[in-house]
């Protein structure tokens, strides 16, 4: 038994010491932040969006400018048979064998029920609503980064407290095997040893595993190589201004990037009823061209200019565009009824984030103080079972107890950071804490 155990913890150290062998990167969180926004998928296609929506806006304003056209044409005649109906005199008339057609007009928009302006805003408002979702979707591209860091910092705290704790409990099996072979304690008492050994083991397994997963999540994420093992220190995490932490949505209804999208959506729809109600009214422009033709050996037209006003009216519409109003006002509500139920949930989502962050910070004090009472606890206990006042039961639980105190207060402690940069995001204040506007 004594062989087996000691081979296992050989085995156990050895496998340790090639992952703490492995190459480790840190960075901090802020620049992992910025990567993530220069590297995201998600911050990729935000931006294409944006483009495209500018792109759309720079359409729109050309709707403005005079249209110029210039055709001209060039045909070969057959052989026509020209026939003029006024006296040409006893001589042969000439038979045209080509003819030349050339032509430029110019049309300048003067009225067009207001659809061109309200057009151009329209689309105005769509642009800036696509650039207010690009920002909230780096906000919470931001917020993931900040929690895989968090979750990566929590479970390798946990896996350095487990192997602390595991040397002393390998420690305390070879003792109790001495122990037990000269009769000094029951068998009993080793294997209740041996078992909480066990367990630990199976418990640093499980946070090892953890440790990969979230560090694949997050490496996959800031496009790193997949081998790239990345370490969070606890100052990695500390970037806190808590001089003002938001009590109320008000922040929220200033700063959130969601709710400024659907306020210049709204706009848009209200640009859309203008442009709808505009086909009641007739387009007006102001015409003007000019044309030249030559048909030879029959007739040279040139310098022949033309310009005007012109109108156009469709009467059919007026009977028709009542539905097409209606339509758009019917979708400018649709968007009036969404903003007000985002307002809510926000009210609901700040509520939540200011009780998740005064309960962090409640729980973080008692785990700071269960800590002590747990590591007076074990020495207690531990005086106590050296003093052969108290049994293996009582010095193990105590162990155990000390255990999960230390595990508790890293998880708190880290909680307190979490829940206020999810404050921030829920006040749409997040990017401001880390300056991340400017990138």
């Amino acid at each position: 038994m004594k062989v087996r155990n000691l081979m296992l913890f050989g085995s156990f150290f050895i496998g340790v010491s090639s992952i703490n062998a492995q190459d480790k990167t840190n960075i901090k969180l802020e620049e992992a932040i910025q990567l993530a926004w220069t590297k995201s998928n998600e911050i990729s296609l935000a931006n294409t969006k944006v483009e495209t929506k500018k792109q759309e806006l720079q359409s729109a304003k050309n709707t403005q400018y005079p249209d110029l056209k210039i055709n001209g044409q060039l045909l070969q005649l057959t052989e026509p048979t020209v026939k003029l109906d006024i006296n040409a005199g006893s001589g042969a008339f000439p038979v045209p064998d080509r003819i030349m057609i050339g032509q430029a007009s110019l049309n300048i928009p003067v009225f067009a029920g207001m659809k061109i302006q309200n057009g151009i805003k329209l689309q105005d408002n769509l642009f800036q609503a696509e650039n207010a979702m690009a920002s909230k979707t780096k906000e919470d591209v931001a917020m993931r980064v900040i929690n895989y860091y968090a979750n990566l910092y929590k479970v390798q705290r946990t896996i350095e407290l487990l192997k602390e704790n595991q040397k002393s409990a390998n420690q305390r099996v070879t003792d109790f095997i001495a122990l037990e072979k000269n009769g000094i304690i029951p068998r009993n008492d080793l294997l209740k040893a041996q078992l909480q050994a066990s367990k630990i083991q199976l418990s640093l397994d499980e946070a090892l595993n953890n440790e990969k997963v979230i560090n694949y999540y997050l490496v996959t994420l800031l496009k790193l190589p997949t081998e790239t093992k990345l370490v969070v220190n606890e100052s990695d995490l500390i970037n806190l201004h808590k001089d003002e932490v938001p009590s109320d949505e008000k922040p929220a209804f200033e700063n959130r990037k969601d709710l400024e999208a659907l306020q210049f959506q709204e706009k848009a729809t209200q640009n859309n009823v203008k442009i709808a109600k505009g086909a009641y009214y007739p387009s007006v422009a102001l015409v003007g061209g000019y044309a030249a033709l030559n048909m030879n050996n029959i007739v040279t037209l040139e310098n022949a200019m033309f310009f005007g006003v012109g109108v156009s009216y469709d009467i059919s519409g007026i009977l028709k565009n009542g539905t097409q109003v209606k339509i758009a006002e019917s979708k400018a509500l649709e968007v009036k009824n969404t903003e007000e139920l985002l307002k809510d949930n926000i009210r609901v989502q700040v509520q939540q984030s200011i009780t998740n962050y005064d309960l962090a910070i409640k729980q973080n004090i008692v785990y700071k103080e269960a800590v002590d009472q747990a590591t007076e606890n074990y020495r207690i206990v531990k005086d106590k079972y050296e003093n052969g006042l108290s049994d293996t039961n009582d010095l193990l639980e105590a162990d155990v107890e000390q255990l999960k105190s230390k595990i508790s207060e890293t998880i708190a402690k880290v909680d307190v950071i979490q829940r206020y940069y999810e404050l921030l995001s829920a006040t749409g204040q997040l990017s401001q804490t880390f300056n991340l506007s400017k990138i």
